[in-house]
């Protein structure tokens, strides 16, 4: 595969910042993941691809695990960011959201094609993986509260602590629909079951 380089322009490039740099790093990252292999995903070989030294990849990314930790973090992060400015952006019903969000939560779950799901079988069995993960079901918790928040009658507390569980039920029937115990839609069905049964409850 041929190495993409910058396109060659008649006045020098203006000096990233260094929060703009690693951003076009973990951007330059998440395009070999994509079009090569998460295998392909070395310090060096994004140096290549982004058109910097070796050592400016080092500056932001001491190793490989450390690029591939924050690459997993930040994928997550922009899904969850995605999917809560398209929940907020219109209206919607109690059924709708109920929906929605039982159904990108398992499809999640259930595409192992996607970058996500490529960096983290390549950090398989890292211990930083499983301290991010806590993270990100973290930050589903809180996606879960603010997206079911005009659909309840809770105190946030309250709410934070349901999405808790919820997240976790997530995760129980992500297992089982990995494991070939559940199809997609049986999944989704129950997710949403469980979702709509704690909106009814926050109405009371």
């Amino acid at each position: 595969m041929k190495e993409h380089k910058a396109p060659a322009t008649g006045s020098p490039a203006r000096r990233l910042s260094k929060a703009e740099r690693r951003q076009q790093l973990l951007d330059t990252a998440l395009l070999i993941v994509r079009e090569e292999n998460a295998d392909r995903l070395t310090l060096g070989h994004l140096a290549v691809r982004a058109g910097v030294s070796k050592p400016v990849v080092y500056d932001h990314f001491a190793t490989r695990s450390t690029l591939l930790i924050q690459l997993y973090r930040w994928i997550d992060m922009e899904r969850v960011r995605t999917f809560t400015e398209a929940m907020s952006a219109t209206p919607r019903s109690q059924q709708e959201t109920v929906q929605m969000l039982a159904s990108a939560y398992i499809h999640c779950a259930a595409d192992k094609t996607d970058e996500f799901h490529a960096v983290g079988a390549a950090l398989a069995g890292s211990e930083e993986k499983a301290v991010v993960f806590q993270e990100l079901l973290d930050n589903c918790v809180a996606m879960f509260a603010s997206i079911l928040t005009p659909h309840v009658n809770m105190t946030p507390q309250s709410l934070q602590q349901c999405c808790i569980g919820l997240v976790g039920a997530g995760e129980a029937l992500s297992v089982a629909l990995t494991r070939g115990r559940l199809k997609e839609t049986e999944a989704v069905t129950a997710f949403a079951s469980l979702i709509g049964g704690l909106i009814q409850t926050g109405e009371g």
